[in-house]
C-alpha cells in the first residue's frame, strides 16, 4: 500500500465514470478502468529514475503498489495517456525521440493475468513500443538425428545477414574460451529463476541438475538487429513458445520413417548404445507430439535434403536472389513535452507543440495502432508514426488519412 500524492486529494478521488477517464497534473497522469485507478507518473517506489505507477482501488479506497514486469521507461519531463482496449495503456513520453517515446502499459491482458496467478497480487508489466514490423521469428523443432541442424545452417550460409540465433541462458559455468553473451548468457540460478517466474523466459528447461532456456530478450535483440531470429528447440520448447506472446512460424522436421531416423543415429558412430537408445524413445514421442497436437503450422519431410531444403525455403518466402534483409527504418521525429492526444479508433492523434488553451500546431503526427504484434514482457511491434496537417488533411471515417 502507499500513500495518495497530494494533488489526488481533491480532483482524483471523487466519483469516475465506469469506463475511461484520464485526469493529469504535473508529470502524472490517471486513467480509471472499472473500480481501479491507474497513476503513472513520478517516480517508481524502488527506483527514482524510472516511472512508477500506483492502483487506487475505489471500492475499498486502498492504494497498492503493484508488482510491475518489463523493462521500466525512464522518467521523464512530462507524458501523456491514452487507454486502449480496456486492457492497456499507451504511455507517450515527451521530450523524447520517436524510437523511445510510446510505451504501453499492460494491466489485463493474457499475459498479466496469468502473471497474477503466479505473483497472487496485483500486477502491471510495461513493453515498449516499436515503429515498424519485422519478420516473424522461426521455431524449428524434430527429433535428433533428422537433420535440422544442417537444414538451419544451410539457411544461414546462403542468407548471412537475414538470420540470427538467440542467445540462450543457463546456469551451468563457462567452459574453456566460452564467452557470456556468445556462447550462452551464464546465470546466477536464483536470478535466472526469478526472471522465469516473472514471464521473462520463452522456454526453460532443466538439464542435469543446471536451468536452459530461452529469454524474450534474447529474440527481441535478434529483431532489433533486423535479423530474423531462429529458435533450434524442442516439442516441449516449442509448446511453451506457443502459449507465449511471440508471433512466430513454427516448422516440425520429421525423418521419413522412423527406421530411417535409426539409421542415421547409428550411422554417426559417436555414441553409445544407451545414448541411441535414449535419443530413440525421445524421438519416438516427439514425433507423436509434433505431428498429432496441431502445434506446428509446417510439417517437412526430410527424406532428401535438398528438396526439404527447398520446401523450407518456400515456407519462408525466400526467393532465389534475395540475400539480404531489406529493412526500412522509420524516420526519426522529436516528440515535445507540450503535446495533446486523443483518440480515433485504432489510430492517435498528437498534437506537438500546443499547450490546453493554445492553437493546434502546423503539424500533427498520427500513430496507427492497428497492426500491434507482441507484448509485454517483449516488445510490442507494429507501430506506424505519419505526420499529416490539420489544414489539409483529415483522418476519415474509415479510419485513413486522406
Amino acid at each position: 500500500m502507499g500513500e495518495a500524492p497530494a494533488f489526488f486529494a481533491d480532483s482524483l478521488l471523487g466519483d469516475f465514470p465506469n469506463g475511461v477517464d484520464l485526469k493529469s497534473e504535473g508529470h502524472k497522469t490517471a486513467i480509471c478502468i472499472g473500480s481501479k485507478i491507474y497513476v503513472i507518473g513520478g517516480a517508481d517506489h524502488e527506483s527514482t529514475a524510472v516511472i512508477g505507477v500506483q492502483i487506487f482501488e475505489k471500492s475499498s479506497g486502498e492504494w497498492i503498489n503493484p508488482t510491475v514486469l518489463g523493462t521500466k521507461p525512464k522518467v521523464s519531463n512530462g507524458h501523456s495517456a491514452v487507454l486502449l482496449n480496456g486492457d492497456r495503456i499507451l504511455v507517450i513520453k515527451g521530450n523524447s525521440k520517436s524510437d523511445g517515446c510510446f510505451w504501453f502499459l499492460e494491466v489485463g491482458t493474457p499475459f498479466i493475468r496469468e502473471q497474477e496467478k503466479t505473483h497472487g497480487n496485483e500486477v502491471v508489466a510495461w513493453s515498449k513500443g516499436v515503429l515498424g514490423n519485422v519478420e516473424k521469428p522461426i521455431v524449428i523443432s524434430g527429433p535428433s538425428g533428422v537433420g535440422k541442424g544442417t537444414l538451419i545452417s544451410e539457411l544461414m550460409k546462403e542468407f548471412p545477414s537475414m538470420f540470427g540465433f538467440s542467445v540462450s541462458h543457463t546456469t551451468r559455468a563457462p567452459r574453456e574460451k566460452e564467452q557470456n553473451g556468445f556462447h550462452y548468457h551464464f546465470s546466477d540460478r536464483s536470478v535466472m529463476e526469478r526472471e522465469i517466474k516473472d514471464g521473462k523466459f520463452l522456454e526453460f528447461a532443466s538439464v542435469h541438475g543446471n536451468l536452459y532456456g530461452t529469454s524474450v530478450e534474447a529474440v527481441e535483440v535478434v529483431a532489433d538487429a533486423g535479423k530474423r531470429c531462429i529458435l533450434d528447440i524442442d516439442v516441449q520448447g516449442a509448446r511453451s513458445v506457443r502459449a507465449s506472446s511471440l508471433d512466430a512460424i513454427f516448422i516440425f522436421i520429421s525423418p521419413p520413417s522412423f527406421e530411417e531416423l535409426e539409421k542415421r543415429l547409428r550411422a554417426r558412430a559417436t555414441e553409445t548404445e544407451e545414448q541411441i537408445q535414449k535419443r530413440l524413445r525421445n524421438a519416438r514421442a516427439e514425433l507423436e507430439q509434433g505431428k498429432s497436437s496441431g502445434l506446428f503450422d509446417h510439417i517437412l519431410v526430410n527424406d532428401d535434403l535438398e528438396s526439404c531444403y527447398e520446401n523450407l525455403k518456400n515456407i519462408l518466402g525466400l526467393t532465389e536472389g534475395v540475400k539480404t534483409a531489406h529493412k526500412t527504418y522509420p524516420e526519426l521525429v522529436d516528440l515535445p513535452v507540450e503535446h495533446l492526444v486523443s483518440k480515433i479508433d485504432q489510430k492517435i492523434l498528437i498534437n506537438c507543440g500546443a499547450g490546453e488553451y493554445q492553437k493546434a500546431s502546423d503539424n500533427m503526427y498520427v500513430l496507427d495502432l492497428s497492426l500491434l504484434k507482441g507484448g509485454a514482457p517483449g516488445r510490442t511491434r507494429g507501430l506506424n508514426l505519419f505526420v499529416t496537417n490539420p489544414s489539409t488533411d483529415r483522418v476519415n471515417g474509415d479510419n485513413q488519412l486522406s
